[in-house]
């Protein structure tokens, strides 16, 4: 079943809308089937049901961001929630990657806490039932679905995190890792000083852009999670300034 949600993930990606007849004919199932599967990822707050068909919302939308690519974001947050242990506190910025993460960890871990200003996030694993979430306060940007300012800063100061996992837009070899909104990145800079290690989620399509504004430069980030499609020089320029870079295979 979860092999069949990915691909009518892949399918929406390309096509932003598909009828229900269509991807039972792709898929070789009942019609019945695909409704089915559509009301779990709808559920999931991935896709949106209409009558008749199912379909992604704009390229801003968290859910459409998370569907993009899915399989390769899901094997890179596999490989960071590896890296995690059971009855850990972590803390976790928006973004696809790090949707994707909560995800597996909520799932997988036992005990485990997740510290996250990420409205999105919080409602994708409420169902998970040995995850603790933690949802911190805030001015909620509604486009992002996240929380950002001094009183996100102020809440997170109350926790003791394990690891900091985030996102990027962006990267650049004199700025580290970039972003595109100056009130999400002033956030993460302010939640990253409340941890010990901050490590990054996010596919190598972003080490060719450079965003508007700093996130964290490149030696506030312990370990990268990303495919094995990051430029060389890029991979060898981390590992020299000691971050650790995991690879993934990317999916075509």
């Amino acid at each position: 079943m979860k092999n069949r949600h990915d691909k009518i993930l892949e399918v929406l990606t390309k096509n932003q809308r598909v009828e229900v007849a269509a991807l039972a004919d792709m898929l070789e199932v009942s019609q019945v089937t695909v409704r089915k599967d559509l009301d779990r990822l709808e559920e999931r707050g991935l896709i949106r049901r209409r009558h008749g068909f199912a379909s992604l919302e704009s390229a801003d939308d968290v859910a459409m961001r998370l569907a993009y690519h899915y399989n390769t974001k899901r094997r890179i947050a596999a490989a960071a929630a590896a890296e995690v242990a059971d009855g850990e506190t972590v803390m976790i910025e928006s973004g696809s990657c790090c949707a994707l993460l909560a995800e597996e960890l909520a799932n997988t871990k036992r005990d485990i806490t997740i510290v996250t200003n990420s409205a999105f996030i919080a409602s994708h694993i409420r169902h998970a039932q040995s995850a603790k979430t933690i949802l911190l306060g805030g001015y909620y940007q509604k486009n992002t679905q996240v929380t950002v300012g001094p009183i996100t800063k102020a809440c997170a100061e109350m926790f003791f995190a394990d690891t900091f996992f985030i996102g990027a837009d962006g990267f650049s070899k004199e700025f580290g890792f970039t972003g595109k909104d100056h009130s999400r990145a002033q956030t993460v800079q302010d939640l990253a000083g409340t941890v010990a290690r901050v490590a990054v989620l996010t596919e190598s399509k972003k080490f060719s852009r450079q965003g508007v504004v700093r996130l964290l430069r490149t030696e506030r980030v312990a370990a990268l999670y990303t495919d094995d499609r990051i430029p060389p020089d890029i991979a060898a320029f981390l590992r020299n300034r000691n971050v650790v870079v995991h690879t993934v295979g990317a999916s075509e």
